[in-house]
């Protein structure tokens, strides 16, 4: 038997963070919108867990037990007192080291096939929790649509989406690391009294109301000043994305990928295009969303 799920990106449509806590995370108010590239996650028995990956920069892609798709087999598995032996194969097609959480995506992927494939029979509860112990990120790859996150950005609360939002993404020549990306917001930030982080009211109702014109005023990201700070040829893609008619521009999480909001299809098509012809990305990509989180599509 083999199970297949997809799992889709993420962009933040606000990323508010606070000072650095004494465990060295750091709270969040996390807007977060499921956008439709996606991961597929396959899983058939095997006598030992192996993974394997294929898709556009797979081969950044870590094939040991530090994969988050590996380490959540085995945190199920444990759970349930099992042997791990599966085979998790990644059909890759989020950004690698993108701030569009892909690795997270994996995780939550491999959990909910491992579920099925196993027929553990785990509550929603149960896997939510296991999400969580294995990044900030994970949970909101499991859900999908809208959310707000908070703590690490691991305990969500679903929003409304009033609509569908068009967006591109513009993938960097290289990746950030997330925790250097917070180290340099905290660098940043040295000596500065950094707010409690809060979600915004104009941009819930924006999203809401599904209006791209009011989302694309209320957008933020307090992590965009250590990625510009890290990688400053992001500076030219923003500016590009937004001649070229973007709503909005924004880098998304902790970068590098960069994601420029749109009214519709063609303005996407319009940006997507003079992006690909400034030289300033490695690859383009659009999506719209939200769109629901780690699915089932076949089980075997």
């Amino acid at each position: 038997m083999s199970v297949t799920v997809r799992v889709p990106a993420k962009v933040n449509v606000q990323l508010a963070v606070g000072a650095a806590r004494p465990d060295g995370y750091h709270d969040l108010a996390n807007v977060f919108l499921a956008v439709g590239l996606y991961d597929e996650i396959t899983v058939t028995p095997a006598d030992e867990l192996r993974v394997t990956c294929e898709g556009p920069d797979a081969d950044q892609v870590p094939l040991d037990r530090t994969n988050l798709a590996a380490r959540a087999a085995e945190a199920l598995a444990g759970r349930y007192g099992r042997s791990p032996g599966v085979h998790i194969h990644i059909d890759k097609d989020i950004p690698v080291a993108g701030g569009m959480a892909g690795g997270s995506a994996d995780g939550a992927g491999a959990l909910v096939a491992c579920d099925a494939l196993w027929g553990t029979g785990a509550s929603r509860d149960e896997l939510l929790e296991i999400c969580a112990e294995l990044g900030s990120d994970v949970p909101f790859s499991l859900v999908g649509g809208a959310a707000l996150g908070i703590g690490r950005g691991e305990r969500l609360t679903p929003l409304e989406a009033g609509g569908t939002f068009h967006w591109v993404f513009a993938m960097a020549g290289r990746g950030l690391s997330t925790p250097a990306v917070f180290r340099e917001f905290d660098r940043l930030g040295e000596g500065t009294d950094i707010p409690e982080p809060v979600a915004s009211g104009e941009l819930l109702a924006a999203l809401a109301k599904g209006d791209p014109d009011a989302l694309a005023a209320a957008v933020s990201n307090d992590l965009q000043p250590a990625a510009l700070s890290l990688l400053p040829d992001l500076a030219g893609t923003l500016a590009t994305g937004r001649a070229a008619g973007a709503l909005t521009a924004l880098v998304s999480g902790s970068g590098p990928t960069t994601a420029f909001l749109v009214r519709d299809p063609e303005s996407a098509a319009a940006v997507a295009q003079a992006l690909t012809a400034s030289g300033t990305c490695r690859s383009v990509r659009t999506a719209s969303g939200p769109v629901p989180g780690a699915t089932v599509t076949a089980a075997d």
